[in-house]
């Protein structure tokens, strides 16, 4: 839940800006998941986890080169301060597997480079389980939300190495999707089920309503997280 998102001292290109009020997305449908699972009643215990920053330049701000330690205690170096997204989303990771949660989905404009891949009308997701992705599609067909499954590719964890910490937080210049979601995965709980939903491309829609899209905020993948809860109710 990036609620502005400058790109802190690795600053975004003044055209780039403007559209970041968008980048705090993932915890907007996190947040429009779980009311309208309670008012919709359905019997499935959800914890939502939100965490909520700006990414802004201060005398306080991440600077490059720093070393942050995270909430399970792992070190990470910061490469670059624009992707922060990764970082705060980790510590959500971490903090749910005290919670030992059997399934863990989490939702984020997480890549440009998922635009770069996908384009703007159509969100990635990675999955650990492949019934889980099953699902993940099934319910993604159902509300009418282009999903596609990306993979998570083991040769590129090693770009995630750092010489200083225990890990980087960006990978190489290739596959920025996928390093972003390998990060990712070295913070979910032991033996939970895990889902990564990239919505970077659809998620502020700044041309006409398409499908069940709408212009603007257009609330994507909570028509799919519902379709999925009520897949798996009780």
């Amino acid at each position: 839940g990036i609620t502005f998102d400058t790109g802190g001292y690795d600053m975004k290109p003044p055209m780039s800006m403007g559209p970041m009020k968008g980048d705090m997305s993932g915890a907007a449908a996190v947040a429009a998941t779980i009311c309208a699972a309670a008012e919709l009643g359905l019997n499935v215990n959800i914890t939502a986890y939100m965490c909520i920053a700006e990414n802004m330049v201060s005398s306080t701000a991440t600077r490059p080169a720093d070393i942050l330690t995270m909430y399970n205690g792992r070190t990470v170096e910061v490469n670059n301060t624009d992707a922060e997204g990764r970082l705060v989303l980790a510590d959500g990771l971490a903090r749910c597997g005290e919670d030992n949660p059997d399934v863990v989905i989490d939702v984020a404009t997480l890549t440009g480079a998922m635009v770069v891949s996908l384009g703007d009308q159509t969100a990635g997701f990675f999955a650990n389980d492949d019934d889980l992705a099953a699902d993940i599609e099934s319910a993604s067909k159902e509300a009418g939300e282009p999903f596609w499954r990306m993979p998570l590719l083991e040769h590129l964890r090693s770009s995630l190495d750092s010489p200083v910490a225990d890990l980087s937080n960006i990978g190489g210049r290739m596959g920025g999707s996928i390093s972003a979601a390998l990060f990712l995965r070295e913070f979910v709980p032991a033996d939970a089920k895990w889902a990564h939903l990239d919505i970077a491309g659809p998620a502020l829609n700044g041309a006409n309503p398409y499908g069940v899209v709408s212009k603007g905020g257009a609330g994507f993948a909570v028509r799919t997280l519902l379709s999925y809860l009520k897949s798996v109710q009780a």
